[in-house]
C-alpha cells in the first residue's frame, strides 16, 4: 500500500475546484431554519440555569448567609426555573417560524433534487 500516494490524494482533493451541490445548498438552507431558534435555546437555556443555581446558592446559604437572602434565593431560583420551563415552548415557536421562512425554498429544492433537475 503506497500511502504517500493516498495522502496526495487526499490533499489534491482538498485544494481541487469543489462543484455546487443541491443537496449541500440543501443543508445550509436547513441549517439556516434552525440557526436563530438553537441559538436562542442554549443561550437563554444557560442565563437560566445560572439564574436557578445562584437562587439555589442563596436559599441553601452557600452565599449570603442570613434569612433574607435565604428567601431571595428561593425566589430567584423559582424564577430561574421558570425560565428553564418556557425554553422549550419559545423554541418551538422560533424554530417553527424559521421554517416557515425557508419553507418554500426548501421545498422546491427538494423538488428538483428528487426529481433529478
Amino acid at each position: 500500500m503506497n500511502t504517500d500516494k493516498i495522502y496526495a490524494e487526499s490533499i489534491a482533493k482538498e485544494y481541487a475546484p469543489k462543484e455546487h451541490s443541491k443537496i449541500i445548498a440543501l443543508k445550509k438552507l436547513d441549517a439556516k431554519a434552525k440557526r436563530p431558534a438553537n441559538i436562542f435555546a442554549y443561550t437563554f437555556g444557560i442565563v437560566s440555569a445560572l439564574i436557578a443555581g445562584t437562587g439555589m446558592c442563596l436559599a441553601m446559604q452557600v452565599i449570603g448567609g442570613t434569612v433574607p437572602y435565604m428567601i431571595l434565593g428561593i425566589v430567584i431560583g423559582i424564577v430561574g426555573f421558570a425560565f428553564c420551563g418556557i425554553n422549550y415552548p419559545i423554541y418551538k415557536k422560533i424554530l417553527e417560524n424559521g421554517k416557515k421562512k425557508y419553507a418554500y425554498e426548501i421545498v422546491e429544492l427538494a423538488r428538483e433534487i428528487s426529481e433529478g433537475k
